[in-house]
């Protein structure tokens, strides 16, 4: 079967102004090389090269290829001295202003053509100066409602796991004769470890289903429009936005949607800024230091805390796309905006239940195993009694010194970050071992089974209760209708970081997390994406940048007399 010749058919576009001239012109040098021109038709040739798709050269040879490119630089100097915009934002526009044209002369359109839903909203959300704070109010909103919704179920199960469910594995082990380091294992390694981080599952199920509520419904698309203005200055654009947000949920997927970016500048630059996007993972960090340091500010500090993500994020993005990354191409945003729509329960349950089974899968294996092998760590050389002087506390010591400046150069906190490379859950269920652990134990009061009955189902029903009550009184601003207890109470773990932090430490700790070294999947998936290179450079950024930020708001705090 024979192919058709590439060929234009019919009459060629005219793009105006000394673009159809430089276009001709390109196109003419481009047909004076054999072997580029016997692929592609020159003309059509010169605008894809004009607009950024050099890879098309890739298949000739080396010295026509060299030839074209040296062409195509002389062409866009010129182009861009007459437009002084990216060409590829002029040649869309002057493709616009020739569709434009052919609708008017071939479609009627009423005076007065009505205005649909989805554009009345639009004109708000998208608007020039007010899309940027309605967007940052509604993350605000979208936090709060996760910290409200939190609280009272991460009160209920610590009540519960440090209640009932070591009561009845400590007696089952027990009855069964176990011996001591067994029953240390299951209790204060297996039980504690697991345990406090599951506590924070309402929490990530929240924060999902409004995630999956705004992408469902279209408002997301849109926030990516509004911030493409924003963060231009970045060397980004919009499709940069949107695997930044995914960051929010997990940075390994964001790593992977840079891919939708077509400049590898745009892309090797946007993956090492999506490590300071704040991942679910961190959550439980902020919600535990927010309750126990702030808690009736808690829901603006984990806004704040996000927000401090983004923040860094352009700072740092501003610094490598002026430095690394200057004179990349920035790339044109181009996305349809789809009508909004009504989200179905059944998908947003669906999509928000599949992120969260897969947090809770990992507190089965990964936050399992590292909370045991910890365990064993805190206990080496077998039959250390004090925990700093095991084979972890002594590692931990050892990092802490680098951390002294911070605010919190205790091995405790130091071994929390070290064990939080391979995932941001096993922070908490690290300092549940070495903050809860080293606690003294009040002796257990004898329980009946109505008691622990009443813990586990009565106490779900009232954080049922106060989660709905809280989520209620969030959606009415300035409207209390469920009144709330003046001081949240303290979880065994909040209990013991107040006494090991102060709230400008914490503060400074909550922001080391935030910033630092992320999980070994996102480095994993940085290597797969932009090679060994890049994926250290992020390292080095995520080492360096958090370390300066907490010594910083540490040492300034101190300058301030916070304390």
């Amino acid at each position: 079967m024979s192919t058709l010749p590439l060929s234009p058919a019919g009459a060629l576009m005219a793009y105006g102004g000394p673009l159809d001239g430089e276009i001709a012109d390109l196109a003419e040098r481009l047909a004076d090389l054999p072997g580029i021109a016997g692929i592609y038709p020159p003309r059509w040739l010169a605008i894809q090269l004009l607009e950024g798709e050099e890879s098309l050269l890739d298949e000739a040879a080396p010295a026509e290829r060299a030839a074209a490119a040296q062409s195509l630089a002389a062409s866009r100097d010129r182009l861009l001295a007459a437009y002084g915009d990216e060409l590829d934002l002029v040649i869309a526009d002057a493709r616009y202003r020739v569709i434009r044209q052919v609708v008017a002369q071939s479609l009627a359109r009423p005076e007065s053509p009505e205005i649909t839903l989805s554009e009345r909203i639009d004109r708000i959300v998208t608007h020039k100066y007010l899309g940027i704070p309605i967007f940052m109010a509604l993350m605000l909103l979208v936090f709060g409602l996760v910290q409200n919704v939190s609280a009272p179920y991460v009160d209920w199960m610590d009540t519960v796991i440090s209640g009932p469910v070591t009561r009845w594995a400590g007696a089952l082990l027990a009855a069964a004769h176990a011996p001591g380091w067994v029953l240390s294992l299951a209790l204060d390694g297996a039980i504690t470890g697991v345990g406090g981080v599951l506590a924070f599952v309402p929490g990530l199920l929240a924060l999902y289903f409004i995630l999956a509520a705004l992408e469902e419904s279209g408002y997301l698309a849109r926030a990516a429009f509004v911030m493409d203005r924003a963060i231009s200055a970045l060397g980004l654009h919009g499709k940069s936005f949107i695997p930044m947000i995914l960051g929010f949920g997990c940075n390994v997927p964001a790593v992977y949607a840079t891919r939708t970016i077509e400049s590898r500048p745009a892309r090797i630059l946007t993956g090492l800024l999506i490590p300071f996007m704040s991942c679910s993972a961190r959550l439980p960090v902020y919600v535990i230091f927010g309750m126990a340091f702030f808690p009736q500010r808690a829901d603006m500090v984990i806004w704040a805390m996000y927000l401090s993500g983004i923040v860094v994020a352009a700072t740092v993005g501003v610094a490598l796309s002026q430095t690394v990354f200057r004179g990349a191409q920035r790339g044109a945003f181009v996305m349809e905006l789809s009508p909004y729509r009504l989200p179905t329960l059944r998908g947003l349950w669906r999509q928000a239940w599949r992120h969260t089974a897969g947090f809770v899968r990992k507190a089965g294996t990964v936050i399992l195993a590292a909370s045991l092998g910890l365990w064993l760590l805190l206990h080496l050389p077998w039959g250390v009694e004090n925990p700093r002087d095991s084979a972890f506390g002594q590692l931990s010591g050892a990092a802490a010194v680098a951390l002294a400046p911070a605010g919190f150069g205790t091995w405790q906190a130091a071994g929390s970050l070290l064990t939080g490379v391979m995932a941001k859950e096993v922070v908490v269920s690290t300092m549940a071992q070495v903050y809860v652990g080293e606690a003294p134990a009040a002796p257990a009061a004898p329980a009946s089974l109505a008691d622990d009955a009443d813990l586990i189902f009565g106490g779900l029903l009232r954080a049922t209760g106060a989660a709905g009550g809280a989520l209620l009184d969030a959606l009415t601003p300035g409207v209390t209708l469920f009144p709330a207890a003046a001081e949240p109470p303290d979880t065994a773990l909040g209990a013991a970081l107040q006494r090991a932090f102060t709230p400008l430490s914490a503060l400074a700790f909550m922001i080391f997390v935030l910033l630092y070294v992320p999980c070994v999947s996102t480095v994993g998936a940085q290597i797969q994406e932009f090679g060994p290179r890049w994926a250290l450079a992020s390292l080095g950024l995520t080492l360096a940048v958090p370390w300066l930020a907490a010594v910083a708001i540490y040492q300034v705090g101190r300058l301030l007399g916070v304390g």
